[in-house]
């Protein structure tokens, strides 16, 4: 039987987290003290939990509260700490579009109605055949 390969350890948030902190010059507790949910202004992640990702040492993956907390903790947008966060705990990598736009229609798609969908399909395939 062939040895099976260990899968490749993804470190997207840690990455955020190391990369961002030293930007911005903070140690773990002062980065800790300003991720604060801004919709319960509650703190949501403690020192030691950014210490222990940050190191790659094991963590409970944080919830949409904790990632509240991250955006603001490292003043970048939220869909930043979620595409990092989904990529290392669930595998899921973001795929983008060259200029970016298309990531930006998806997301405004969700407010559409399904007919209003369809016919945002329709008139992009109208611009696309023959392509």
């Amino acid at each position: 039987m062939a040895e099976q390969e260990k899968p490749t350890e993804r470190t997207q948030l840690a990455d955020l987290v190391r990369s961002r902190k030293a930007e911005i010059g903070l140690s773990y507790d002062r980065l800790a003290a300003r991720c604060i949910d801004p919709g319960t202004g509650e703190q949501t992640v403690k020192y030691s939990w950014l210490h222990r990702l940050a190191s790659g040492q094991p963590v409970i993956p944080p919830q949409l509260p904790q990632l509240n907390g991250l955006a603001v903790g490292l003043d970048v947008d939220l869909g930043v700490v979620q595409d990092a966060a989904g990529a290392q705990f669930l595998g899921i990598d973001t795929v983008w579009s060259q200029s970016g736009e298309a990531r930006a229609w998806v997301r405004n798609a969700e407010r559409l109605t399904p007919d209003q969908r369809a016919a945002v399909e329709r008139l992009i395939n109208t611009f696309t055949e023959g392509q």
